[in-house]
């Protein structure tokens, strides 16, 4: 037994040396042959990403989508009479691809050739050409922009492999693509090539993006943005929604934009979202932000009196004067000088704060810095990180000159002014969480209202009137900047405003800018306060945001809701047991009458009560329910 064991042990060692040698030969001696032969039976390999994730705006509606299409190719070794009737064949079957076209493509090729990419096939034409034998088909998917230019700078757009090269498709571009499928093409023993596929099972799908734009509200400030960078035959604009409390981007574009489904037809220029990418002197909506600094460090207070040097104030060896020459201000309050957008007087309140203070609030507004917003290539802006600086720098600084925002970080800015005191930080994926959380204040509450305040007066009786809308209180501040030339020095202006309905259920707030308008005015309440009413309006009017119609004191509330009652009186109650007067109640409000008097309602349209059936003044004894028509109330263009 013993003998037989040690037999055993010795064959086993031989057979295990006879196997280790040879695995040595060919891992080593014969390596560079073994791959040279598996390399000749390896036609193609290509990482296919088969269905690439949608992008949809904050309601659903499809902004980037895919449709199928093919790509056409071949292995043409043997380009024998039955390789030339298939791409015979093949040319009848597709008539975009005539059988000169396609001869000339591989009759000089002995390798993979493409014979045509992107290629739209109907059902017939995909099962014709299937039984082709030296003919192969890929499918793949498009993509397409179903609403062209609309909103193109934030979804940019993809190369002809459908990686994304701008905007979001490019800053979503993994998780939009998934996880790639490799695709081999092998040699048979007959020499054909059989298609292999791996990673089928086990690829991570592609997601569907969900973005916080909202396309209505993006179609009609890109309209308006057109209209006035055309009515002022201007460089471009810009513009921008943001919800004040959430921190979703609701629309953002520039004009003039680009159609994504022919990128490259169009200059760079028009593709990129200068909003967050290109900085600019902000101007005077800058000045907001200087006020707020000298009350969040109580230097100074809404009715503190300065004296405005008559237009005219010398700091070192220059003369600041006021944007119109024949503004000579006295005596201005902090609340007038933000009203009547004074330079003298904005930098005398930097003198009493200092720039130390003064820096110390711009970097809690972030100004500077990056907003982190979804989309490549976004600007610092450009602000000084020295500690002190010269007067004259401190002067300009304070009013909007001698630094540079891009139009997010004022966007950021002015959100945190309408929310009550909170920074949040913008984004363009849908999220409805809130970001009013105790560690995202930045300024008191009691300086949030005190600034809403004054630029409500700087709407109502200062240089915003043109962004007036009516039953409305509106708060925001015109700019209008000297603008930076591509040579060096100032040429043209940059005209901007930026505010927000004050009182509403949903804060949100826009700023809009018109880059060097050269006709019909350039100032900011010409240019672009007309765009930002025109998007408010809509916003608010869509949203139904009827209820708020409320000023600071009773008086001017009573003064809005005459304005908009219509026909009849604007007393509610006419009398115990009889039907009262709803005309001029919104939904809410009308709701909570009828509660009171515990009668149904049928309800349609939206704005304000426009009429009602039974009419006021009629019995309420043995009353069904009572129906009301609404409509928005009018109001001037």
């Amino acid at each position: 037994m013993k003998t037989r064991i040690q037999l055993f042990f010795v064959v086993f060692v031989f057979l295990f040396a006879l196997v280790a040698a040879k695995a040595f030969y060919i891992q080593v001696v014969n390596k560079e042959r073994l791959l040279a032969y598996a390399r000749s039976q390896f036609l193609r390999e290509t990482r296919e990403y088969p269905n690439r994730g949608n992008i949809v705006d904050r309601n659903g509606t499809p902004l980037a989508i895919n449709v199928q299409i093919f790509n056409i190719f071949t292995f043409p070794r043997a380009k024998g009479p039955e390789f030339r009737k298939q791409l015979q064949t093949l040319a009848k079957v597709v008539p975009e691809l005539p059988y000169n076209q396609l001869w000339g493509k591989v009759r000089n090729r002995t390798k993979y050739t493409w014979l045509a990419r992107k290629v739209k096939l109907s059902e017939r034409q995909i099962e014709k050409i299937k039984k082709l034998d030296v003919i192969h088909l890929e499918a793949h998917s498009d993509r397409v922009y179903p609403n062209h230019e609309l909103a193109s700078q934030v979804l940019g757009f993809v190369g002809i492999d459908n990686g994304g090269l701008s905007g979001i498709e490019r800053f979503q571009n993994k998780k939009l693509r998934g996880e790639a499928q490799v695709v081999r093409y092998m040699r048979d023993a007959k020499g054909r090539p059989v298609k292999y596929e791996t990673g089928i099972a086990t690829a991570a799908p592609s997601e569907d993006i969900t973005l916080s734009i909202d396309k209505e509200l993006q179609s009609t400030m890109e309209t308006a943005l057109k209209e006035a960078v055309t009515h002022h035959k201007a460089f471009r604009g810009g513009a921008g929604v943001i919800d004040a409390q959430t921190g979703e981007i609701l629309a953002v574009a520039n004009y003039p934009s680009f159609d994504p489904n022919v990128a490259t037809e169009y200059p760079v220029e028009n593709r990129k979202l200068a909003f967050v990418t290109d900085p600019f002197e902000p101007g005077s909506i800058f000045k907001t932000l200087t006020i707020a600094a000298a009350l969040e460090h109580k230097v100074a207070k809404a009715e503190k009196r300065y004296f405005c040097e008559y237009g005219r104030l010398k700091v070192q060896n220059h003369y600041i004067t006021e944007a119109e020459s024949d503004k000579k201000f006295e005596w201005l309050t902090v609340s007038d000088i933000l009203k009547y957008s004074s330079n003298v007087g904005t930098t005398k309140i930097a003198f009493d704060l200092g720039y130390p203070k003064l820096k110390q609030t711009l970097k809690t507004f972030k100004i500077g810095e990056k907003t982190g917003i979804e989309v490549s290539g976004e600007s610092n802006g450009i602000m000084s990180r020295a500690d002190k600086v010269k007067p004259l720098t401190l002067s300009n600084i304070s009013f909007g000159h001698g630094v540079a925002t891009t139009g997010i970080q004022m966007l950021r800015a002015y959100a945190a002014i309408a929310n009550g005191g909170y920074l949040v930080r913008p984004t363009l994926i849908k999220s409805d969480e809130s970001q009013i959380k105790k560690e995202n204040r930045i300024i008191s509450e009691s300086t949030s209202k005190d600034l809403a305040k004054m630029l409500v007066k700087a709407v109502e009786d200062g240089t915003g009137s043109a962004a007036k809308i009516p039953h409305y209180v509106i708060a925001g501040k015109t700019g209008t900047a000297q603008r930076v030339a591509p040579q060096g020095g100032y040429e043209g202006y940059i005209s901007s405003f930026a505010g927000f309905p004050v009182n509403v259920t949903r804060p949100f707030v826009v700023v809009v800018y018109i880059d060097n308008p050269r006709a019909n005015g350039y100032y900011g309440n010409v240019a672009a306060a007309p765009v930002f009413r025109k998007i408010t309006q809509h916003l608010l009017y869509r949203s139904k945001q009827f209820a708020p119609f409320a000023k600071y004191n009773a008086e001017s509330n009573a003064k809005n809701m005459d304005a908009i009652t219509v026909a009849q009186s604007a007393k509610v109650s006419v009398g115990p047991g009889r039907m009262p007067n709803f005309v001029g109640l919104d939904k809410a409000s009308a709701a909570r009458l009828a509660d009171s008097l515990n009668v149904q309602t049928e309800m349609t349209g939206f704005g304000v009560v426009s009429g009602q059936s039974p009419a006021a003044g009629e019995s309420l004894v043995g009353l069904g329910a009572i129906k009301l028509r609404f409509h928005a109330p009018s109001y001037e263009e």
